[in-house]
């Protein structure tokens, strides 16, 4: 498992799995991020737009071949200010 280079791509397009949640409903859900604002992302999950705060949950990446956990925390920021803060 690695973790955070992940953090400077963009993650719009990339296919998702809740790992861990406050809500115990999202833990498992897998889906595809469509959209992307600081503090949310909007997945599509089986056909369906749900959006989810990125603080309550841990989510996983497949990131080139290899499964990435991270923390929604640190993913706090639009797509475009994360990306160039790791630059």
């Amino acid at each position: 498992m690695e973790s955070e280079p992940i953090t400077s791509d963009e993650l719009i397009g990339r296919t998702v799995t809740i790992i861990d949640c406050t809500d115990p409903s999202w833990v498992n859900q897998k889906g595809l991020i469509i959209d992307e604002t600081k503090h949310t992302f909007l997945i599509e999950i089986q056909n369906k737009y749900k959006r989810i705060a990125k603080q309550t949950a841990t989510f996983a990446f497949d990131y080139h071949g290899k499964k990435t956990i991270v923390n929604g925390s640190r993913l706090m920021y639009r797509s475009e200010e994360r990306i160039k803060k790791t630059r």
